[in-house]
């Protein structure tokens, strides 16, 4: 890609993962919307006034229909599913700007908290408030990418924004960040005492194995009992390392053995104690994380 429509990757990147919670089929995504661009015609691509809009639009629609195939997919998925973690910029790679976690904006938008609200909605409402309320794409524009009428697109934001609003805010980094380092200090610790102290009471840990590496079935409700299942994981597992480094852009943990990164976890906070944690265990999200690099 050597015109300017190149210079659009980043900002079609950023769109797609928000709208699919996976950087891998994101990427697909774009690249797709690239290829159908260069199947153009050059007379037809010369008179799009706005390739950045033509690109967007298409990789939207690309996206829509993966959420509808996804829904299938997953109905078939062993356990839970989680969105992909993404690491901090460049950790454990090259950091040459052309690896798709180098164009990531890791705002709030990008939160496991967030995405994990984000899987709630229908694909349709999904795309309406990603588009309007992440990146504020007009409705008249959010129309040619569903089909539908921009009134009915503002009616599909409004119903995801409540669903949004009823998951309240996400915890602030800061307090997360202490947070998941008294976590990591009393996992290590084996200490379930202070893992409860930790937790709220009505804390839920769900954890997203695919089938292919070892994870809850179901989501372990309760503050004691994810205490001790996290204990008992860490007796059953010697020579886990774990490392605090962002997931998403907030503060998390990287458990590793070695080099290789095997699980990646993130939180979130109610009235100061953690109390969501997502697990990732599948090797086939965990790509982006390359070797464990650092705390």
């Amino acid at each position: 890609m050597t015109d300017g429509v190149a210079d659009e990757r980043r900002q079609l990147i950023n769109v797609a993962y928000r709208l699919l919670g996976s950087l891998t089929e994101a990427e697909d995504a774009v690249q797709e919307a690239y290829a159908r661009w260069y199947a153009l015609p050059e007379g037809r691509r010369d008179g799009i006034g706005s390739p950045g809009a033509w690109l967007t639009t298409v990789t939207g629609r690309i996206c829509l229909d993966v959420l509808g195939s996804a829904r299938a997919r997953r109905e078939r998925y062993v356990g839970a599913w989680l969105p992909e973690p993404v690491p901090d910029r460049a950790a454990g790679r090259g950091g040459g700007g052309a690896d798709p976690v180098d164009q990531l904006v890791l705002d709030e938008s990008v939160g496991v908290a967030f995405l994990v609200v984000l899987e709630t909605m229908t694909p349709a409402e999904r795309v309406a408030f990603v588009l309007h309320d992440v990146f504020r794409y007009p409705f008249a524009e959010i129309a040619g990418v569903l089909g539908r009428t921009p009134a009915a697109c503002k009616q599909l934001a409004a119903s995801a924004r409540r669903r949004v609003r009823d998951a309240g805010p996400a915890a602030p980094a800061a307090g997360l960040a202490g947070a998941v380092r008294q976590v990591k200090e009393a996992w290590e610790a084996r200490d379930i005492g202070a893992l409860v102290d930790l937790l709220d009471p009505t804390a839920v840990m769900t954890a997203d194995g695919g089938g292919v590496a070892g994870a809850a079935p179901h989501p372990v409700e309760g503050g004691a009992r994810i205490a001790q299942y996290m204990v008992a994981l860490a007796e059953r597992a010697p020579g886990l390392v774990l490392s605090e480094r962002p997931v998403n852009g907030t503060p998390g943990l990287v458990a590793s053995r070695g080099d290789a990164v095997l699980t990646v976890a993130a939180f979130d906070l109610a009235g100061g104690r953690v109390s969501r944690i997502w697990v990732v265990r599948n090797p086939e999200k965990l790509g982006w994380w390359g070797v464990s690099g650092g705390a």
